[in-house]
Formats: structure tokens, sequence, C-alpha cells
């Protein structure tokens, strides 16, 4: 019976400090979404970028006055069809990016919630850190920069959503295209932040 007594005891989480825990689980499933969302997009995009650049040199073609009839029936017909489909398959992807992104606003009021209660009870005591050493205040911020980074890389991928199928100039869809896959507001901060974020609240081992 006393052997009993020496087994560890698992520390009983706060209600903010699950909360926050909760949160930051929930972050690293949505940034991995996103990704692969943002993957598919691309794979999608560059099909965009191929039929536009194909319906360019078919036109071309047409233009030259002897043309090589074997060099038309190579090129499939359906053009327009092909491409309405892959705009529409990119909207999608986009739509489903805009639910993450939701999801990502409402932890980052959630946890600025949470963050306004902790200091609202413990106005006149400092309060101890819910984990290891970040104190509640560093769990809003970072999810404040996250969601900056999301939000501005979503508004750019509005941008290539509507202007992709409209663009005739190469050069700047292969912009579009490369503005899409590296995603130039999300830097590696990001990750260093949800790490950091995972390790604080023991979702990472040390």
């Amino acid at each position: 019976m006393a052997a009993s007594s020496s087994i560890p005891r698992t520390p009983v989480l706060s209600m903010s400090a699950r909360k926050i825990k909760d949160n930051a689980a929930d972050w690293h499933n949505l940034m991995m979404k996103w990704e692969t969302l943002n993957d598919n997009g691309f794979s999608i995009a560059n099909k965009i970028v191929n039929i536009k650049n194909a319906t360019q040199l078919k036109d071309s073609n047409l233009e030259i006055e002897h043309e090589d009839p074997s060099d038309s029936e190579r090129l499939p017909l359906n053009y327009d069809m092909e491409l309405e489909q892959c705009c529409t398959e990119l909207l999608g992807t986009f739509k489903k990016m805009a639910k993450i992104h939701e999801k990502m606003e409402k932890l980052c009021s959630t946890t600025k919630g949470v963050c306004d209660l902790e200091t609202y009870h413990h106005a006149a005591e400092p309060k101890a850190p819910l984990f290891h050493t970040w104190p509640i205040s560093h769990f809003r911020d970072v999810s404040i920069k996250l969601l900056d980074m999301y939000s501005q890389e979503l508004k750019l991928k509005h941008t290539i959503v509507e202007e992709i199928a409209h663009t005739a100039d190469q050069d700047l869809l292969m912009v579009y295209l490369s503005s899409w896959l590296y995603q130039p507001y999300i830097d590696n901060n990001n990750i260093v932040l949800l790490e950091s974020m995972l390790l604080e609240t023991g979702h990472r081992q040390l």
C-alpha cells in the first residue's frame, strides 16, 4: 500500500492553462492543414498556368500562315472547360484556407480572453507562469503574430485567385505561382513561434 504513495502525481492544470494548452494544439493542427491546402493550391495554380501557356502557344500557332496541322491536333480543344474547372478548384481551396483563418482568429480571441481574465484575477499580485517560463501575455502576443502572418497571406492568395486566370503576362503568372508556393508573409519564424508554444505547454518535450 505504501508503494502507491511514491507514484508521481500528474499536476492538475487550471482552466486557463488547459485552455491555452488546447489552443496550442489547435494552432499546430490548423497550420498543418493550411500547408496541405497550400500544396494542393499550388498544384492547381500550376495547371492553370500550363493551360494558359498552352492556349497562348495555340493562338500564336494560328497566326502562322503555314501552320503544321499536326501541331494544333496535339493540343486539346477544351481549354476553356479545363481552365474553368481548375479556377473553381483553386477558389474552393482558397475558401478552405479562409475557414482555417477564421478558426485562427477565434483562437487568437480566446487566448486574449484568457489573458484578460488572468490579468484581472491577479491584478494585485504577480502571477506565476501557467506552465514553465512564459507570462500569460506571451501566449497572446504569439497568437497575434501568427494570425497577422496568415491574415496577410490570405489577402495575397485572394489576389492570386482573382487574377491568375485573367493574366496574359507569363512573367506575372510565374510571380503568382511562386508567391503561392513560397508564401512571402509566412516566414520561418512561424515554426519557431509554434514550436516554442508547444514546448512551453508540454506538447513537445525538452
